[in-house]
């Protein structure tokens, strides 16, 4: 049927494994990652939210950057755990396209909240006396919107390139998620011009915010080395390390993802895949705030309280 949407038909994930023996132990490593996932980052939100001293812009990023976590491993981690468990692996094709539309605006959102977290740390670290005015409550909430915004707007152009052309079966996607690449596979219709617009989106919203967050650390490291004494500077080193280990995770897999030609997707991408959907939104708790003096100030209060 033209469209696919009159028939609407019903898509089998085919999951990240045929192996029967293999569903058990990954339930069970699955399940626990989203379990710490949801700890690590809704823990954030709260100690933020309770804490004063946490009231500052940086953890105002933090908090919308774990919320995205929490929300697009709900999107993709149960579905793909009861598939594991119980071995129905169809989903409807609204299912389908709603699972990707959000997934396509969480992970658009992480990218440019990621560069939001560069830039207030630039602005922190280089120009200390003006950081007031420039990372202003407003300010902060502006570039939040923007996040979103820009975010909606590219996954309603990933959605549309993905879901428009006409799909005449079988309807086995080859991964654990409604993905762009296994999706367009299935379509009947010529996909090029499709194709060459995800990835020039993609290419723009994960270059573009890539390319800030590494001035900014650039700028942040410059003026580290410059000025402070050597303990500092080996904090300072830590920190933007770190913070660089969790980009690149993030963006190595999301890259080699989306930032290949079509003939070269293969079984690699799932493993690429469970490191951004899966192992990232557990780790960015730990990355971004355990490791950091006024969280473990906060909860050395709270824990003598109790």
């Amino acid at each position: 049927a033209m469209g696919g949407n009159y028939t609407q038909p019903k898509f089998i994930l085919l999951g990240i494994t045929d192996t029967p023996w293999a569903q058990t132990p990954l339930f069970v490593l699955f399940l626990l990652i989203y379990i710490v996932t949801l700890v690590g980052n809704i823990g954030l939100m709260v100690l933020v939210w309770v804490a004063p001293s946490l009231h500052t812009p940086m953890y105002f990023f933090l908090t919308h950057f774990s919320l995205a976590d929490v929300c697009y491993s709900t999107i993709i981690s149960p579905k793909m755990l009861t598939d594991l468990l119980f071995g129905d692996k169809t989903i409807s094709w609204a299912g389908c396209v709603t699972q990707f539309h959000l997934f396509a605006l969480f992970v658009t959102a992480e990218c440019h909240l990621l560069a939001a977290m560069a830039y207030d740390r630039h602005v922190a670290i280089c120009h200390p006396l003006s950081y007031v005015l420039v990372v202003s409550p407003r300010a902060c909430w502006q570039l939040v919107a923007w996040c979103y915004l820009v975010a909606s707007l590219s996954a309603l152009l990933y959605t549309g390139c993905t879901f428009g052309g006409s799909f005449c079966g079988p309807h086995h996607v080859d991964h654990f998620f409604c993905d762009a690449s296994p999706v367009l596979r299935l379509a009947c219709s010529d996909t090029r011009g499709c194709e060459a617009a995800i990835f020039a989106l993609a290419a723009a919203n994960g270059l573009g915010t890539s390319v800030v967050i590494l001035l900014s650390y650039g700028r942040i490291l410059h003026a580290v080395l410059g000025t402070s004494s050597a303990p500092s500077r080996a904090r300072a080193f830590r920190t933007c390390a770190s913070h660089l280990a969790s980009v690149a995770v993030f963006y190595g897999s999301l890259f080699f993802m989306y930032l290949q030609p079509a003939s070269r997707h293969g079984s690699r991408d799932k493993v690429a895949s469970v490191f951004y959907t899966v192992v990232s939104p557990m780790l960015n708790p730990f990355i971004y705030s355990l490791r950091n003096r006024e969280v473990k100030a906060v909860l050395g209060r709270g824990r003598r309280r109790v």
